[in-house]
């Protein structure tokens, strides 16, 4: 088939950036070809409370034949982005939906006479979304022809909000590329005991995530304990200042290790390799691209049954499942994972990533780009 791919990619960092990329390159693998059209910029500063504006060159790869020509937010750039999306007489068009602040840009692209569009939805609405913001993104995936996401969850959530679509789910691969390092070397790299049990929470920190709940189970853990925590990511907005105060508190000394910033792909791997469990202690989400990643490493996760991680993570097969906004949930289970628990879930994540790959993903997608192709575009 002969597609077009429009959304993030070189050189913005983030998990629909790095997706986007690695979805484009399994097409092309499976023998499509592919134009892909970027951003020339994702967010204005207002809309992005991070550093550098979302921008790491070495975060995913500049792919041949990519055109940076989008721009959410300027409107005079979006018919000269939508001619470049014409000129490929593409059989179908796909667009990742994730944020209200694409849905302007992504509706026009709907407009007018186009072949058929793919919607992949990593959240059909923004996280802690109000009424105007689940209203755009019914502007947008009402619009599409098909719907893909990675979750059969979202999947059936999705089938049900939008009954005339065609529908299909995924789950995401791991994105990340590189050899992990021994444990030994890794705690060595990053300051970290050698001997004790060290539990990761890692990426874009924002409230949905709880990672401040994760915070509170440490803190309740007995005294005696071994865990040690390291949190690794940019915080948005004043998230990060809430945490350093809640590190600095007696009942977390010599526990935590807070390290606010970005982490580039080197840094996440050394994080991953001297890691025994990564934490994703989230309060609500539809899924989340590190789950595959950790997996990849052969690390167990501990999650909260939200979304569709229970479809990735098998309580007590790569990982354990608690209930969400608990703190004490989340504590329980740390303290029930001792080192033989923990290899043997360990095991199980190795085995886990040989079902979770690109070229599954691009067959995935490429069936229903099949489907809505044949029923043709508006």
């Amino acid at each position: 088939m002969r597609l077009v791919v429009l959304g993030p990619g070189h050189p913005f960092r983030g998990g629909i950036a790095t997706t986007t990329t690695a979805a484009v390159a399994a097409l092309r693998a499976r023998g499509h070809q592919v134009s892909f059209l970027t951003p020339r910029r994702q967010y204005p500063a207002w809309l992005f409370p991070g550093r550098g504006g979302g921008r790491d060159p070495e975060a995913c790869p500049l792919l041949p034949g990519s055109e940076a020509v989008l721009d959410p937010v300027f409107p005079p750039a979006w018919p000269r982005a939508r001619r470049a999306a014409q000129r490929a007489g593409a059989d179908a068009w796909l667009l990742p939906y994730w944020t209200w602040a694409w849905a302007g840009c992504w509706r026009y692209f709907l407009a007018g006479e186009r072949p058929a569009v793919v919607a992949i939805v990593h959240n059909p609405a923004d996280h802690d979304a109000g009424w105007t913001q689940r209203l755009a993104a019914r502007s947008v995936l009402s619009r599409c022809d098909g719907l893909f996401t990675h979750a059969e969850t979202l999947a059936g959530r999705l089938r049900r909000d939008y009954p005339g679509l065609a529908c299909a789910a995924h789950p995401l691969p791991a994105t990340a590329t590189g050899d992990f390092l021994d444990r030994a070397t890794a705690r060595r790299a990053l300051g970290l005991p050698a001997d004790g049990r060290v539990a990761v929470f890692a990426g874009l920190i924002r409230p949905y995530k709880g990672v401040d709940l994760l915070l509170d189970a440490v803190a309740s853990l007995p005294a005696a304990s071994d865990w040690r925590l390291v949190v690794a990511g940019e915080a948005w907005g004043g998230l990060g200042h809430r945490l350093q105060r809640r590190a600095a508190e007696p009942d977390l000394a010599g526990r935590v290790r807070l390290d606010l910033r970005w982490q580039s792909e080197e840094e996440l791997r050394a994080l991953l390799s001297a890691a025994d469990l990564v934490v994703l202690p989230y309060r609500d989400g539809s899924q989340s691209a590190m789950a595959p990643l950790v997996l990849a490493a052969g690390v167990p996760v501990l999650s909260t049954r939200v979304g569709g991680l229970a479809e990735v993570i098998e309580d007590g097969v790569n990982g354990r499942l608690v209930a969400p906004g608990s703190a004490e949930a989340v504590a329980a289970a740390l303290a029930a994972l001792d080192r033989e628990r923990l290899d043997a879930l360990a095991a199980g994540a190795r085995r886990t990533v040989s079902r979770l790959t690109w070229s599954g993903y691009a067959a995935a997608l490429e069936g229903l780009l099949e489907r809505v192709a044949r029923g043709g575009g508006s």
